[in-house]
């Protein structure tokens, strides 16, 4: 039972699941690795451990209420599923392709690999990125802009060193989970959203003919 399992847990222990549970609806992924631009180099996140030995414990308690708890231990990411739609974030475009590109360029830069396991880019590359392909016409407004990232880093697709969102040369690191927010088979019908996309208004909202 999970109440006689949970009860074994410590004071600290115990705290860290209710902590932990919460971070995973707020946030959907959690990552065996960190990043810190401060000195470039990798930590383990120690929670991921906490739900790698317990996660039976975080399965059972989480099913009770529809979710799924999955772990990747080849890209170190455990995510958090549900079957129904009304838990399903609905990104706007603008954002949905920006997830597009950063999967293609997570692809690309990924086959360069040597000793790195990071994958940066820039915000100004991004954008540049989108622009080549033909998906926007020029650049989005600054706030729109730093909507997007925010979201996107919210869901821990991305992360970034020092800076605002908005600016040009803000380094972007791009998380393994960019591999599970959008599947293979959903990568190809990406393609068709092209065909229906407009420039993007003054105010940088998204228009749509």
């Amino acid at each position: 039972m999970f109440e006689e399992r949970f009860e074994k847990l410590g004071m600290n222990e115990q705290e860290n699941f209710k902590r932990i549970v919460n971070y995973f609806l707020a946030h959907t992924y959690l990552l065996q690795v960190q990043y810190d631009f401060s000195d470039n180099l990798r930590y383990t996140n120690q929670d991921y451990i906490f739900v790698e030995r317990n996660i039976e414990l975080f399965q059972e308690y989480l099913q009770f209420s529809g979710f799924q708890l999955e772990r990747d231990s080849n890209y170190g990411v455990i995510s958090l599923r549900s079957p129904y739609e009304i838990n399903r974030q609905k990104f706007d475009k603008l954002t949905t392709l920006m997830v597009y590109v950063l999967r293609l360029i997570f692809e690309e830069e990924r086959e360069k690999l040597s000793l790195s396991k990071e994958i940066f880019t820039s915000t100004g590359d991004l954008v540049h990125r989108m622009i080549s392909l033909g998906i926007i016409n020029k650049k989005p407004a600054d706030t729109v802009l730093r909507d997007s990232l925010r979201r996107l880093n919210r869901f821990r697709i991305i992360d970034k060193a020092e800076g605002f969102w908005e600016n040009a040369g803000t380094r972007l690191l791009i998380l393994p989970t960019i591999l599970f927010i959008i599947s293979n088979e959903r990568i190809s019908t990406m393609y068709a959203l092209l065909d229906d996309v407009t420039d993007l208004g003054e105010e940088g909202d998204l228009t749509e003919g």
